[in-house]
């Protein structure tokens, strides 16, 4: 049976952050992505991108995914950020990964998801200024690559692809092949050989 990812966006949603991976879980893995908005509303990207909800996020359960993905945009800075705790809490609580990339950090540190976990996000003090609630800056990983503890997976927004790596390996999906095609995307930034 293929495995599911449930791709959370929002109105705003940050549209190259989970690009890569619903791309690559798709087209090499076999996968199927499933985009969930809250309310189940059509959302658009922050690039005009609309994509069309199949369900609610509220609704979001594991019996039915492999893993919850939550993309950043601009609403999880708002005071219109949706509520995502009971389906965070359903898969966590179930054994289930849950993914959050830049801003969607935002709601994981609210949720107090990463008061225990190594993790990372846009920048050492985002977290601290924008979650009152949030006490885990001492397991802040200030690195450019995507972190998984736990079954909890952070990522930058500038980390598409080290975050789609750890996508896919927590749901089984991981290979030296496709560690390899994902190596890929990085290689504009080795320095130009002579």
């Amino acid at each position: 049976m293929a495995k599911r990812l449930a791709i959370v966006l929002t109105e705003g949603y940050a549209d190259w952050e989970c690009a890569l991976l619903m791309a690559t879980a798709r087209g090499d893995c076999g996968a199927e992505t499933v985009v969930l908005t809250p309310g189940g509303a059509d959302v658009t990207s922050l690039g005009g991108l609309t994509a069309r909800s199949a369900g609610r996020a509220e609704e979001a359960a594991p019996g039915d995914f492999d893993i919850l993905v939550i993309c950043g945009g601009t609403i999880w800075q708002s005071g219109k950020a949706p509520d995502l705790a009971a389906p965070v809490r359903r898969f966590l609580n179930a054994g289930k990964p849950v993914a959050g990339i830049c801003d969607a950090t935002l709601e994981l540190g609210r949720l107090g998801v990463l008061d225990e976990r190594a993790h990372t996000g846009n920048y050492r003090s985002q977290l601290a200024d924008k979650v009152p609630a949030y006490r885990g800056g001492a397991l802040y990983r200030d690195q450019p690559q995507a972190v998984n503890d736990r079954s909890v997976i952070t990522a930058s927004g500038a980390a598409p692809v080290t975050f789609a790596k750890e996508v896919l390996e927590a749901i089984g999906l991981g290979s030296p092949e496709l560690l390899d095609y994902l190596r890929l995307y990085g290689d504009e930034h080795r320095p130009a050989s002579a």
